[in-house]
């Protein structure tokens, strides 16, 4: 379009006509910038929480773990040796005390996790699935399941270590005084029950997040499919094997990852369970840390296993999930191959 301006007579203002396009350009820039830039003006909060609860930490620990910090630098920790590897050293010695302690710890720390992660996935998968179809009593019975996973991890820890006291404790009470199970009561928060009892906290107040996640992912599956493996002759046990299981795949994966981090790295559990020093058999690698940080007080000791630890979770999760994309891309390049034959 052309741009048309009337004649100007002296004394007269000139005025101009443009067309639409060139009128409202101007106009329209600022409102795209700020259209472009509210979405990172609404992450700005929480990226600055991030920097500075995590980031900035564990810059502060990567760093000390370079450094010989004890109890007599707490003061300026800045003004500690320099250390090198040699925190890194000490801790990977396994024929050393310090290096034989954490690799104990690690192996506890690995079957734990293992059982801890497998059981809860298999409880709560299993109770996701009977909580599928509709019956009377279901949505009081969903409630009921998630109240382990509601309630506040210290209240719920200290309520299981007054039930496993050996005087006076519910569990002691049941398996020996009314069921007879065992010749006499026994110790649960130390000595190797130690172990089976960490086990069973972890599994109770975990198992009902696996409920939660499956039951959710069980809605997107379409009951079509159900029906037609029923017309098939499929049974409860074949559905399950043929199409709910192969249907929550994703969910899984993501589900069976978030339960290894957050059990291997969980400290609360064993903290509020045995206090600051956990017995032999449930000496997780977060209590071992700790113990070494703020009881021996080599802080840089205990920030080199926090590295080690980091990396080895970093490493483990990578392959995790290098595996797990593979493991999903195969059928579908299978699929895709069996449809360009035909």
């Amino acid at each position: 379009m052309t741009t048309t301006t009337a004649s100007a007579q002296p004394g007269e203002r000139t005025v101009g006509k443009s067309s639409p396009r060139t009128a409202r350009g101007p106009r329209r820039r600022p409102g795209r910038i700020r259209r472009i830039g509210l979405p990172y003006l609404l992450l700005l909060p929480a990226l600055l929480l991030e920097l500075l609860v995590h980031l900035v930490p564990m810059v502060i620990g990567i760093v000390m773990s370079f450094k010989e910090l004890t109890q007599f630098y707490i003061r300026d920790w800045t003004t500690a040796p320099w250390a090198g590897l040699d925190n890194f050293t000490m801790s990977v010695d396994f024929d050393a005390p310090v290096g034989e302690a954490l690799l104990h710890s690690f192996l506890v720390t690995c079957a734990f996790t293992i059982l801890s992660v497998g059981l809860c996935w298999l409880i709560g998968t299993a109770a996701a699935i009977c909580m599928q179809d509709a019956f009377r009593g279901r949505g009081l019975l969903r409630a009921i399941f998630l109240v382990p996973y509601a309630l506040p991890v210290y209240a719920a820890v200290i309520t299981w270590a007054f039930m496993f006291q050996h005087d006076n404790g519910l569990v002691n009470h049941v398996l020996h005084d009314q069921l007879g199970l065992t010749d006499k009561p026994s110790f649960w928060l130390i000595g190797d029950n130690s172990f089976v009892a960490l086990l069973v906290v972890s599994v109770w107040k975990g198992w009902p997040f696996a409920f939660l996640i499956v039951m959710a992912g069980l809605q997107n599956i379409p009951k079509e499919l159900y029906e037609a493996a029923a017309l098939d002759g499929a049974g409860v046990w074949q559905q399950i094997r043929r199409i709910t299981l192969p249907s929550l795949r994703p969910v899984n994966q993501v589900l069976v990852l978030v339960l290894f981090l957050w059990t291997f790295n969980d400290f609360n559990t064993p903290f509020v369970l045995f206090g600051k020093a956990a017995p032999e058999a449930a000496d997780l690698i977060s209590i071992h840390i700790y113990q070494s940080s703020f009881v021996t007080w080599n802080f840089g000791a205990g920030s080199a296993m926090s590295v080690l630890l980091l990396l080895f979770l970093l490493l483990v999760t990578g392959v995790y999930l290098f595996v797990t994309s593979r493991t999903a891309r195969a059928p579908r390049n299978s699929r895709e191959r069996k449809t360009a034959d035909v």
